[in-house]
């Protein structure tokens, strides 16, 4: 009869551990699912930083610096950077944009022209969709961390591998209210 009991335990045990490495890998799927979308919002930023740093080139050229900045970050090669390499290039890329768009309200005739009203507007768009991206990113890694955190599961996910991921934050520049008008 104790034998009964004993296999009963272990089954249970068994399925137990099946279930939490099944949602533990549903979780991670998740979080590279909206890492993937966040990318996609972050790539076309990246692409739209040239031009904009092109349009504003033409009225401020002795601002060379901030546009310098913004471009070495441009420069990298995107598409070999890990998630946590894009997380903080686009972090840094962020605060550029600050600068570029402060340096924008200096010229009037820079925030007049056509061009450069389009890419602000692009830039806008994208923006808040990489905000919203970033918090649905960020609410699937808070519930894949406290899986890998929380006991039990912590346990199995121990066994199987499973570590936390960095959260997408708002970096300083991002934190300080900076009102910038197109």
């Amino acid at each position: 009869m104790w034998i009964y009991i004993v296999i009963a335990v272990i089954v249970i045990i068994l399925i137990y551990i099946l279930a939490v490495y099944n949602s533990l890998v549903r979780l991670k799927n998740k979080v590279k699912e909206a890492f993937a979308t966040m990318d996609v919002y972050l790539k076309k930023r990246w692409d739209l930083i040239p031009n904009i740093v092109e349009t504003v080139k033409g009225y401020a050229k002795h601002e060379k610096d901030t546009l310098n900045e913004v471009v070495s970050l441009r420069n990298s090669v995107y598409n070999n950077m890990s998630d946590d390499e894009k997380i903080k290039t686009n972090q840094e890329l962020s605060k550029g944009i600050v600068k570029i768009m402060a340096l924008a309200e200096s010229y009037p005739e820079l925030k007049a022209n056509e061009n450069f009203k389009d890419l602000s507007n692009q830039l806008a768009k994208v923006e808040d969709d990489i905000a919203n991206s970033r918090k649905y990113y960020n609410g699937v890694v808070r519930m894949f961390n406290n899986k890998v955190e929380l006991f039990p599961s912590n346990i199995i996910a121990g066994i199987f591998g499973f570590k936390t991921r960095a959260m997408f934050e708002a970096n300083e520049a991002e934190r300080e209210n900076v009102k910038v008008q197109f």
